[in-house]
């Protein structure tokens, strides 16, 4: 049994359609089977709201008098991309203020003008025979810009990663803050609700179909940047006009230590044509897996501490490695709900049809990662390999008389089996010269959380360690942290001294 699109909209518009949230979905198959669901349900409506960062808009704010080709914009002090047109920019949500305040940015921006808000426009230019002006500033609304068109180069992922944090130093991410020893986790997303887990193969999802963004009536451009199906990864760009938006579903927000970003809503209408579509929107919590994965590693490729589901994270802990971990969403469940309540409405009122697709979305196609032809070197090919040590039960006399030589001014300090326990500085000995009699051995003086790289590190993470730990040297060990060379600022100096090639 099949149903064709025409039908559907036939019923939605003589306002006969039955329509359903996807989280109404699943029981209403328990309760008729697939084909009772199909013959039932006509569309179901889908939701998220939650940040997304990759997100802005494009601005046309008319002509002066004298006319200005504007190379540089700002708006509300947060500059706007300005080489497009004499007056058009592109705002991303992510630009922060000019003025470096973490806590406004072009997120903020757009959040003011939805809100009505004036907003103060500030350009310069360097003048031309039919631009000859060559600053302005004033203030706009958004009912005065010709044009405010929301274009979301990547919105809506079809599932997100959660993040933990095994490191020992609190974390400031685009997923929140992350405590240290994987003291809580965070996620995205609202699971079942959420667009693209209900529709996995894009087969009514793509470039065409309209949308809720942002409170009205949007539509899909087609798959976002970054989009990556074959992984799980899929996402949407996506278009709307900001003029018709709504503050309660396009709000600005900060991450901390990281920067602004932009809460919007969108939701997908989802026609039931076949079994197959019956089947993906039945989708629940239980069945969409993700990992969480470790953000104390600052590499491309994190390490996955573990595989869980939407529900287990929805359920506010998760057990990892014999411990429970709270969990916490990033995203609104609530709003999520709200989304696509709004767009069942819409479509019950008749005041919204659904389309097809114009322009099909991959469902294979996996991202890439960066071509990078000029690579990052990385410890082991800047590391002092002859290290000097020291074993923690030796006494401090000895200690000092290494440190006396010149070699080092650090001494990695290593247990009777040969691993990585502590370290020594030359400061650490002239205390314990000075509090003489107190302490003998190397063990009571050693700094025992010990900051460290390992050979296969790049190198400018490397050096974030000692800028933010303010200490001038890092002990490199193996997997099984064994000492096999030191990395100091001396050695970093390399880099700029022109003594190490690539």
């Amino acid at each position: 049994m099949e149903k064709s699109l025409e039908v559907i909209n036939t019923r939605i518009r003589d306002g006969n359609a039955r329509v359903v949230t996807a989280e109404e979905m699943p029981a209403i198959v328990d309760e008729l089977g697939e084909e009772g669901a199909l013959e039932e349900v006509d569309v179901v409506t889908t939701g998220t709201f939650g940040a997304m960062c990759s997100s802005g808009a494009f601005f046309n704010f008319g002509h002066a008098d004298p006319p200005i080709r504007m190379e540089r914009v700002w708006l509300n002090d947060v500059e706007a991309y300005a080489g497009i047109a004499a007056v058009d920019a592109y705002l991303g949500a992510t630009q922060a203020s000019a003025g470096n305040s973490e806590y406004y940015g072009g997120a903020h921006v757009l959040e003011d003008l939805v809100a009505g808000k004036a907003v103060e426009l500030r350009a310069t230019s360097h003048g031309t025979d039919c631009y000859p002006r060559r600053a302005i500033t004033t203030e706009v609304l958004l009912e005065d810009l010709n044009q405010a068109i929301m274009v979301n180069p990547r919105n809506a992922f079809q599932r997100y990663n959660a993040a933990a944090n095994a490191g020992d130093r609190q974390l400031y991410t685009y997923m929140g803050t992350l405590l240290p020893r994987c003291g809580n986790i965070t996620y995205s997303g609202a699971g079942t609700l959420s667009p693209l887990p209900n529709d996995p193969a894009f087969r009514v999802i793509g470039g065409g179909v309209p949308i809720f963004l942002g409170g009205t009536q949007g539509m899909i451009i087609g798959e976002g940047t970054q989009h990556s199906a074959g992984s799980g990864f899929g996402n949407l760009m996506v278009t709307g006009d900001m003029k018709q938006m709504r503050q309660e579903f396009l709000r600005a927000a900060v991450m901390p230590g990281y920067g602004t970003t932009l809460y919007v809503g969108v939701g997908v209408p989802i026609p039931v044509l076949d079994l197959s579509i019956v089947r993906s929107t039945a989708v629940r919590d239980e069945d969409i897996l993700t990992e969480i994965i470790d953000y104390g590693i600052p590499r491309r490729d994190r390490p996955s501490l573990k595989k869980v589901s939407y529900a287990e994270l929805k359920s506010g802990s998760v057990e990892l490695e014999g411990d429970r971990v709270k969990t916490s969403p990033l995203s609104s469940y609530r709003k999520a709900r709200e989304v696509a309540a709004e767009l069942k409405r819409w479509i019950e009122a008749g005041s919204m049809e659904l389309a097809l697709p114009t322009r099909s979305i991959n469902a294979e196609r996996r991202a890439q990662s960066m071509r990078e032809t000029a690579r990052a070197p990385r410890v082991r090919e800047l590391m002092n390999t002859k290290a000097v040590s020291i074993t923690e039960d030796e006494k401090i006399k000895t200690a000092a008389r290494k440190l006396l030589k010149g070699e080092t001014n650090h001494l990695p300090v290593l247990d009777r089996n040969g691993m990585l326990v502590g370290i020594v500085t030359t400061f650490d000995v002239s205390k314990a010269v000075v509090h003489d009699g107190k302490n003998n051995l190397v063990r009571d003086i050693m700094t025992k959380n010990v900051i460290k790289t390992h050979p296969e590190e790049p190198v400018d993470i490397a050096a974030q360690k000692l800028e933010r730990n303010n200490i001038s040297a890092l002990p490199v060990v193996d997997k099984e942290n064994r000492v096999v060379g030191i990395l100091s600022a001396i050695d970093l100096g390399k880099l700029f001294g022109g003594r190490w090639q690539r």
